[in-house]
């Protein structure tokens, strides 16, 4: 088959370690577009690389419809564990939810047939997930809110070269030479080899009877975290006694797996939360297809390190210092907030409804000038005497929708003009309708950055804040209201 006549797929997360293997994997068969935020690997021509890499941050919807263009099919491997701008606010399970509400309008805009995700395996019971855990199963609910038919690959710790679980177990082993073990250790799980995962991944793109699916992925061997540990240490010929203690609390786990491994606490803190849990696999035709010969844990990690026991690179390691030195210099902000939604009210409402109650909230202190009508709605937010606006954001009818309400930052005294981002505003219904995030994304600021971090980012979070307080007296009314009981004060 010519190059021009073979489907299209486009990967998300395509210069990690996972999206890296399945880049080779699928490159003798399909046409294959690598997204990635990356400056430096979106501008380095290979002839040899069979990728058409496209530079695109996924936290831009417009900027993600262009990057999708003509895929037939989608791979999602994305998570939002690491800073994308010089300052973040926000948890990682509510910007997971902006990128992943991103993705799937934008497959959906472009007509993509089928997204492939990879997620976490998750216990039966659901009520007590971890925070990582239930972020993973919420990207999974808002990939699937669109048209696009969604087919869910769900995982325990992937054991191959460069997979930061896997380095965070290898470095605990290499430099404890004991280990004093918390009953979090003890939970069942099911690794799995990454030549399975691409195994899986092969299985279902383009495959119309798996699409809409959830199949579970794992090796051939259940084993509790314990075991895995102990199994590690003999592929490596370490001795590492092992002593469980029992009041080692999840915080101090955190704490100490992050000081042992060198990895950041926003890595070893979802990863030591999420195993609380039992995670095995549920039959299904997948994992039957895969388990004749899948790999197990000992033969997967042997091939996952180099001759003198160490883990092999991960391939995104020559893109990090680049790219967050591109981070520092463009000087950035995001900011993500989750609130509950009234009933019956949208995202559009919210904005209209923040602009309303920031002006009673704010009181003499900042006045917000509204002015165009609802299709070109210009707001000014002024202090004092000041005669310019300190900011200005303008209404964007043709990038907004019910369940999105967009606006641009468009000037104002604290605005820094002339930079290539464009910075945003917006309001997005999430998760069955009775949830909102607020966002501001892509935000220059014009005061000296230290100075922009001790004033303006902490008002702009007790606004938000406060804001939150409010949506949450309004949902409380109406869930009163509808239950026949007096309303909260």
């Amino acid at each position: 088959m010519s190059m021009s006549d073979r489907p299209t797929v486009a990967i998300a997360g395509a210069t990690g370690f996972v999206g890296t293997a399945i880049r080779k994997a699928l490159a003798d068969d399909y046409r294959l577009v690598g997204l990635t935020r990356s400056a430096t690997r979106a501008g380095r021509k290979d002839p040899d690389d069979p990728v058409e890499w496209r530079r695109c941050d996924l936290f831009s919807l417009l900027e993600l419809e262009r990057g999708l263009e003509g895929a037939d099919y989608a791979v999602y491997l994305v998570h939002s564990m690491l800073p994308s701008s010089r300052l973040t606010q926000g948890t990682f399970a509510d910007l997971d939810l902006v990128l992943a509400d991103n993705f799937a309008r934008a497959a959906e805009h472009n007509g993509v047939k089928q997204v492939v995700y990879l997620s976490g395996l998750l216990p039966d019971d659901r009520q007590d997930l971890s925070r990582h855990l239930r972020s993973r199963f919420e990207v999974e609910q808002t990939l699937a809110a669109r048209s696009t038919p969604v087919t869910t690959l769900r995982t325990g710790l992937v054991v191959g070269a460069g997979g930061s679980s896997l380095r965070i177990l290898v470095n605990l082993v290499r430099r404890l030479p004991a280990m004093v073990l918390p009953s979090w250790t003890e939970s069942d799980t099911q690794p799995v080899a990454l030549r399975d995962v691409v195994r899986a991944v092969r299985l279902v793109l383009g495959h119309p009877a798996r699409f809409d699916g959830v199949f579970d992925v794992a090796g051939p061997e259940v084993m509790t975290y314990r075991e895995m540990m102990e199994r590690t240490a003999r592929v490596m010929r370490l001795d590492r006694p092992m002593f469980g203690v029992p009041l080692i609390t999840p915080r101090l786990s955190t704490l100490w797996v992050s000081l042992v491994s060198g990895s950041p606490r926003a890595l070893a803190g979802p990863l030591v939360a999420s195993l609380k849990h039992d995670m095995v696999v549920r039959d299904n035709p997948v994992q039957e297809a895969i388990a004749p010969d899948a790999l197990g844990f000992d033969d997967a990690l042997r091939a996952s390190l180099d001759a003198e026991g160490h883990l092999l690179p991960d391939p995104r390691t020559p893109l990090r210092k680049p790219d967050a030195r591109v981070i520092r210099e463009e000087r950035l902000v995001r900011s993500v907030q989750r609130f509950p939604l009234p009933p019956g009210r949208s995202a559009a409402w919210a904005a209209q409804e923040y602009l309303r109650w920031l002006d009673r909230f704010a009181g003499p202190f900042i006045d917000v000038e509204v002015s165009g009508g609802d299709e070109h709605t210009v707001a000014r937010f002024r202090v004092g005497p000041v005669p310019r606006p300190v900011l200005e954001l303008t209404y964007s009818p043709d990038r907004s929708h019910p369940d999105r309400a967009l606006f641009y930052v468009t000037g104002g005294l604290l605005h820094k003009p002339d930079t290539p981002h464009r910075g945003r505003l917006e309001f997005r219904q999430m998760l069955g309708g009775r949830t909102l995030l607020a966002g501001i994304h892509d935000f220059a600021p014009r005061l000296p950055w230290r100075l922009y971090q001790s004033t303006q980012a902490l008002a702009h979070l007790f606004v938000m804040h406060e804001f939150g307080r409010h949506l949450r007296r309004l949902v409380d009314r109406a869930d009163a209201a509808a239950a026949g009981a007096p309303a909260p004060a």
